[in-house]
């Protein structure tokens, strides 16, 4: 399986983006879709995942009330829509599968696409 990230850029504060994850060549409702992000010197972290059947949804304490993560199974597109964003939002993010929605810890997931970097500067 294959995952394309897109919709990165720089942002000022308080400012949003909204991030999107296409799969291929399987149907999107396969696979549980993990958003995870990583900055400069730090660890990668889960930030919002997605079960199969929008049925279970996670999102990191930091951004809870800021991002909603959605998929559009028609589509085979998860998004992240990300408002309010705030210089520690700054990352490269990435978008992760696996069969099933097993946590949010990046291990877990064992397809990975590239990332996309988001920036948030005044």
């Amino acid at each position: 399986v294959q995952l394309q990230a897109s919709g990165g850029g720089l942002v000022q504060p308080g400012g949003s983006l909204r991030l999107s994850c296409t799969v291929s060549p399987f149907t999107l409702d396969f696979y549980a879709i993990g958003w995870f992000r990583q900055a400069p010197g730090k660890e990668r972290e889960g930030v919002s995942c997605i079960s199969k059947t929008d049925s279970a949804t996670y999102y990191l304490d930091s951004v809870k009330g800021r991002f909603a993560i959605s998929r559009d199974n028609a589509k085979n597109t998860v998004y992240l829509q990300m408002n309010s964003l705030k210089v520690e939002d700054t990352a490269v993010y990435y978008c992760a599968a696996d069969r099933s929605l097993r946590g949010y810890t990046p291990v877990l997931y064992p397809y990975w696409g590239q990332g996309t970097l988001v920036t948030v500067s005044s």
